[in-house]
């Protein structure tokens, strides 16, 4: 296997795991709000920190894959 197809799929992989955890977030925090609707401001701030931190990590995997596409 190449190099270059390796990276490819790793790339993949570190888009794929972030999107899957983002819609599992949103459908926990819908179903909660389903549940109890009062409970709206904690439910909201704990999505919000979560995908803040999800996207933080994609960003840094994203950082590092291009990092090593670039090196020779």
């Amino acid at each position: 296997m190449s190099r270059n197809l390796a990276l490819t799929i790793i790339f993949a992989i570190s888009i794929l795991g972030p999107a899957l955890v983002m819609a599992a977030t949103g459908y926990a925090s819908i179903g909660a709000l389903g549940r109890n609707p009062s409970a709206a401001p904690k439910v909201f701030t704990a999505m919000t920190i979560t995908l803040i931190f999800i996207e933080s990590l994609t960003i840094v995997a994203f950082l590092v894959i291009w990092q090593l596409f670039t090196a020779s």
